[in-house]
This record gives C-alpha cells, sequence and structure tokens, in this order.
C-alpha cells in the first residue's frame, strides 16, 4: 500500500510552469491544451461571472484571446501536500490592441491521480492609473 501522506508538495517553479502552459494556450488559441489543463468540475469566478471548463475553452471559439503576457509577484501557498493556492499579477495585451491591462489572479491546483490540474481560478482586474 501506498503511503500517500509521503507525497511531497510541489515547488513555485512546478506550478507556475503550469499556470503558464494555461497563459500559452490562451496566446496560441490552444483549446485543447487548456481543456487538458482544466479538471471537468472547474470554477471560474471572473467580472462576467462564473464560467465552467466549457465556458473557459470556448473562449477560442473564434481565435486566441490573448497577444502577450507577463506574471509578477507570484506566491505560492501549499494548502496540503496534493493543493495549492498560486496568486500572481497578470499584466497582459489582448489581440488587436496596444493597452496593457492587469488583473490579480488567484489559481487553485491540485493533484488527481498523480497529475496537477487547474480546478480554481479567480480574477480580479485592476484599476488603470
Amino acid at each position: 500500500m501506498q503511503d500517500i501522506e509521503n507525497k511531497s508538495a510541489p515547488t513555485l517553479d512546478q506550478i507556475l510552469s503550469l499556470e503558464k502552459q494555461v497563459w500559452t494556450a490562451l496566446v496560441e488559441g490552444n483549446a485543447q491544451a487548456d481543456r487538458a489543463l482544466l479538471t471537468p468540475d472547474f470554477l471560474g469566478v471572473y467580472p462576467s461571472g462564473f464560467a465552467n471548463r466549457d465556458d473557459h475553452v470556448g473562449q477560442f471559439a473564434d481565435a486566441p484571446t490573448m497577444k502577450e503576457y507577463e506574471l509578477s509577484d507570484i506566491r505560492l501557498r501549499v494548502l496540503s501536500a496534493d493543493v495549492v493556492l498560486l496568486s500572481y499579477r497578470a499584466d497582459y495585451l489582448r489581440p488587436d490592441t496596444e493597452t496593457w491591462e492587469a488583473m490579480l489572479i488567484s489559481s487553485l491546483w491540485e493533484r488527481r491521480h498523480d497529475v496537477w490540474i487547474n480546478s480554481f481560478s479567480q480574477d480580479t482586474p485592476l484599476d488603470q492609473v
């Protein structure tokens, strides 16, 4: 019998790498990659309202939703060896614009069946100064 209590928590670099894969999917318009990184019961809490995995992936229906992004002020809270909360600032450019926008994001990552997957995300837009 495997000792599940003996699992170690992931590092900030490991989780940040996964989060960047979500952002890369947004830039590349890769709905399949996005879907693979989100749990079937994914919940997004956005200024537009609640979203499930199909809603999140559906944003790729026409084209990529981001042109460029930069992540900063990154923090990882380890809730257990199998659940972590990644919080950070995202500065980004949408396609067809030259105006950078910013938001604070918190993403909950869970280890399910030995795979890290995103189950929750909340975006809080920052006021432009």
